[in-house]
């Protein structure tokens, strides 16, 4: 098989600063490697984009399994489309711990939106990130935000520990929610629904409608037993069925409400103020801990150490404190 040419780093530039998909593409795959060479240049891509980022409205999607997610999007996704805006929509697959294969899947997922010029759906490998968020998730952001992409959603594996880092790089965090199915409050952490701008009740549809707006009245009483948000936002709860394609223009018209408060108050900007300082020591966070075990000297002494634990010669931290002294001495 013939490999591809090299671009340079004015060519992926261009390619990705002209809408340019294949271009896209190929730069989001560059910032995804784990070569150090691809790590370099994908590091003076991004600076020389950075000045095109940030005009996108950035949203965070998750919900709990079976909650429709995929239909979802490619419903919500559609109507956006039909503003006249371009989506792109980031979609983080469940990496094989065993293995280190991922699924892939959300191209067949959401066919009808993966076939409109304007939408560009990327699924990326969460690989060993924690809770599932690729590494490199905020990367590909920018690239697509840099190829002129308006809306950007980012969809996260399911509830756990991956809402916490998408909360941090979005505008605005949806959670998607089931009626119907028990109590509505069981299985949801009190801390994914204080993250919450909005939530939207999924499937209010045929018998389930009543359900719903059940679900809706306990969602709602719930939100307004936790303290107030420091940006002045008060949560909503909406009801939907993305499979008839019902309530989502009032979910987009809570995110637009959201938006221009935000912007009104000035707490828009200085969220993303402080998104931009989490992100610069999640970076140092990765760069540490990828340099700390590429180390010679550590690669050396981790297989004694390691077995020093197991056989309980050393207890985890001391062994633990005494590799890192080795590597920042």
């Amino acid at each position: 098989m013939k490999r591809r040419k090299r671009l340079s780093i004015e060519d992926y530039k261009s390619g990705v600063l002209s809408g340019d998909r294949v271009a896209l593409s190929r730069a989001i795959t560059l910032v995804e490697s784990t070569l150090e060479s691809d790590n370099e240049v994908a590091a003076k891509l991004i600076d020389e984009i950075y000045d095109f980022t940030g005009n996108s409205f950035r949203v965070g999607i998750t919900g709990v399994p079976g909650v429709g997610k995929s239909t979802f999007i490619e419903s919500f996704g559609n109507q956006i489309l039909e503003m006249g805006k371009k989506l792109a929509v980031l979609t983080i697959d469940p990496s094989s711990q065993k293995t280190g294969g991922s699924i892939l899947g959300d191209k067949t997922r959401m066919e009808r939106l993966s076939q409109s010029k304007n939408a560009f759906i990327r699924p990326s490998p969460s690989g060993d990130a924690l809770g599932g968020v690729a590494h490199k998730t905020r990367e590909t952001m920018l690239l697509c935000e840099a190829a002129g992409f308006d809306v950007i959603f980012i969809e996260t594996v399911g509830v756990g520990q991956s809402e916490t880092a998408v909360k941090n790089m979005v505008d605005f965090f949806l959670l998607l929610m089931l009626a119907g199915a028990g109590d509505e409050l069981q299985g949801i952490k009190k801390g994914i629904m204080e993250m919450a701008d909005a939530i939207a009740i999924n499937k209010a549809d045929g018998e389930n409608i009543k359900n719903a707006k059940n679900a809706q009245r306990e969602y709602q009483n719930a939100l307004h037993l936790f303290p107030a948000n420091e940006n002045g936002w008060i949560p909503k709860v909406n009801i939907c069925s993305a499979l008839q394609n019902e309530g989502l223009k009032d979910i987009w018209k809570t995110m637009q409400e959201f938006l221009l408060q935000q912007k009104q108050s000035g707490s828009f900007n200085e969220n993303r103020k402080e998104q931009s300082i989490h992100w610069m020591h999640q970076t140092i966070h990765h760069f540490l801990k990828q340099n700390f075990y590429k180390n010679p000297e550590i690669n050396k002494k981790m297989s004694k150490f390691e077995n020093e634990v197991r056989s309980g010669n050393k207890h985890s931290m001391q062994a633990a404190r005494f590799l890192l002294n080795e590597y920042f001495k």
